[in-house]
């Protein structure tokens, strides 16, 4: 395999999809060495077929609004890769939704359910509508329409989708119950669900959780204490809030937060119930800023326009989207004597970005091991539908710790190298050659 010649092939048939295209090549850079010990993986084509997706849904999603007025907006799903399950991935609801940004979803999300261990395939979907300023029943109406056109293609053995970007239990509700409803059938077709209906305990909190689970595995291989250090977030919703609740548990002082307007800064810790519960206050206001968490506290800080990357904290962890951060925030990460870098988001970083910090050998966790926090909890969230039961918390949260460890394992072994550990490659590696495996094992389909 040489991946500067495929890329090209993919860039003249997929033409300005960047973010797809930033995602595959990050992979096949780190899988190349090894694809090419396998002659019968290039025999079977296994590049060349795991880097387009299975399917992709295109359709329009017409909604009336409360004054009567029809919207049209463009659904998508990405049935990306099902080697090793149903299709499984968020729904995203969010103006910058593109084909290209899904597609990159799908494929990450492809190898992330891999490396949890758990039977899932890779899938992502959503719309460029937008909850934010829409009332109750008119993100009902569009959530009703969106399944109205997909619920065929989904299924408990299918495809299983769940919530992400502008889609939370409110959305992921109002999908099921029409999915209930044209399919008569009440299946764990969802995942994200309310506890009342087959949702698990956990689930909002699951991604933040096992992304500090993992950090903490992180710390203990390389004789860093984790207790004391102090930790910027960006970022304000469940993913934040998570992995600010857990990095707090676990010792650490959490000094900012941000959002689209700029960040704010809390010398003294974000570390009391008060402050961490406001979190969500900020994010169920709808209005998008993290401005007013500085009015509520005097203490804070509010740096509008900036980034919470040129503080100087032990461990940045970005939470919101993708490639938040870029080259000369790394830079000045580095300058400012930060360790370790974790993408609780997927894809967090510029290609550039990553590529700055393994050459400095900086301790680096890409969002495909860090966040699969989230999934893990779903694929539990399935298992418990399966078999109509419902776990405690503390049930959930010991399989959340453990697959988290299994992945910080995965990454080890394969992306070891002295002193260093390289989790790009490793996490890239696992996931490649289990789905390569199931692959190579069907046959050409």
């Amino acid at each position: 395999m040489k991946v500067n010649d495929i890329m090209t092939k993919l860039e003249m048939r997929h033409p300005g999809e960047s973010e797809y295209l930033q995602a595959v090549r990050e992979v096949l850079t780190s899988i190349e060495e090894v694809y090419n010990r396998h002659p019968e993986f290039e025999k079977a084509a296994i590049v060349e077929r795991i880097v387009e997706p299975d399917r992709i849904f295109t359709f329009r999603v017409p909604w009336t609004d409360d004054n009567g007025q029809v919207h049209v907006n463009i659904g998508y799903r990405v049935q990306f890769n099902g080697a090793i399950g149903p299709y499984k991935g968020g729904i995203r609801f969010h103006p910058s939704v593109s084909l290209s940004s899904l597609k990159f979803l799908g494929f990450e999300q492809t190898f992330k359910n891999a490396l949890t261990t758990l039977p899932m395939g890779g899938g992502k979907g959503g719309s460029d509508f937008s909850p934010k300023g829409r009332s109750q029943s008119e993100i009902m109406r569009f959530c009703q329409a969106f399944v109205t056109e997909l619920w065929r293609d989904l299924g408990p053995d299918t495809d299983v989708p769940a919530g992400d970007i502008g889609v939370g239990a409110r959305e992921v509700g109002y999908m099921f119950g029409m999915y209930k409803k044209l399919a008569r059938a009440h299946t764990g077709t969802f995942t994200g669900k309310g506890l009342s209906f087959g949702g698990s305990r956990l689930r909002p909190e699951a991604t933040g959780f096992g992304a500090l689970y993992f950090v903490e595995k992180m710390c203990a291989a390389h004789g860093i204490d984790l207790k004391g250090k102090t930790v910027a977030v960006s970022g304000f919703g469940n993913v934040a809030w998570g992995a600010v609740t857990k990095a707090t548990e676990l010792g650490a002082k959490v000094v900012a937060i941000s959002g689209p307007d700029g960040y704010i800064y809390d010398e003294t810790g974000i570390n009391t119930p008060e402050k961490i519960a406001y979190m969500l206050e900020l994010r169920d206001s709808g209005n998008d800023v993290v401005a007013p968490y500085a009015e509520e506290f005097p203490e804070v800080v509010f740096y509008p326009g900036k980034k919470p990357w040129e503080l100087k904290v032990d461990i940045a962890l970005p939470c919101a989207i993708q490639n938040e951060l870029n080259l000369e925030d790394a830079k000045q990460l580095k300058a400012n004597g930060a360790i370790l870098v974790a993408e609780v988001s997927n894809m967090g970083c510029t290609a550039e970005a990553v590529d700055y910090f393994l050459e400095n050998e900086m301790l680096f966790g890409p969002g495909k091991a860090v966040n699969a926090g989230g999934v893990a909890c779903s694929g539990l969230e399935m298992t418990q539908n399966a078999m109509h039961i419902s776990w405690s918390n503390e049930e959930v949260d010991k399989w959340l710790h453990q697959i988290m460890s299994d992945i910080h394992e995965q990454c080890v072994t394969h992306g070891k190298n002295g002193d260093y550990i390289n989790y790009v490659k490793g996490a890239n590696i696992a996931g490649f050659i289990k789905v390569a495996n199931a692959m190579m094992a069907q046959g050409v389909v």
